[in-house]
């Protein structure tokens, strides 16, 4: 057993994991001091430079909401915007419908109109030409007639004023018969 004493105690000295009392006070009174040095010069600066970074932080935090919030504004500005335009051209196309209702409209009648001008003139023109044709026939038939007359007669129908009132009393005769046979029908 002291043996073991012995040996016990030559390992209590050997221990590598224990250092001696006066190297563990040096160290300690170093560490106090560097710790010291470095809390009265160092820890400072952390703190300015933490305190920094945190309002930055906060700061762009609060940027970062002011923008969210503008962002959101402008949104709904270009909605407003938006929903504007749509009813502009909403409207814009209803007034483009009704004027092309107008015009339509317009081109109808103003196309009836012509209608109706080329119509009349067309009934004009053939009047005209009726009245030119009678004209010529009552003129063809009368010279005609004359010279049958004539050849009927044996003596010659030429006194014009007299031949004239021959056959316009005989057309006058043919037309009314003409009307007269159109009202019984």
């Amino acid at each position: 057993m002291s043996q073991l004493l012995i040996l016990a105690a030559e390992g209590e000295a050997e221990n590598p994991l224990i250092p001696p009392i006066p190297e563990l006070v040096i160290g300690l009174i170093a560490f106090v001091v560097v710790f010291g040095f470095l809390a009265w010069k160092l820890l400072p600066n952390i703190n300015k430079v933490l305190e920094e970074r945190r309002e930055a932080i906060e700061g762009g935090i609060e940027k970062a909401e002011a923008a969210q919030t503008e962002a959101q504004s402008v949104l709904e500005q270009y909605k407003a915007q938006l929903a504007e335009a749509r009813h502009e051209a909403a409207r814009l196309r209803q007034e483009a419908q009704e004027q092309g209702a107008t015009l339509i409209a317009e081109m109808r009648a103003e196309g009836q109109r012509q209608r109706e001008e080329i119509i009349a003139a067309g009934h004009a023109q053939i009047q005209a030409d009726r009245k030119a044709a009678a004209s010529a026939l009552r003129q063809d038939v009368g010279k005609l007639a004359t010279d049958l007359a004539g050849k009927l007669v044996g003596e010659s129908l030429e006194d014009h004023a007299r031949q004239s009132r021959v056959i316009d009393r005989f057309l006058d005769e043919l037309e009314d018969k003409a009307t007269t046979a159109e009202a019984t029908r």
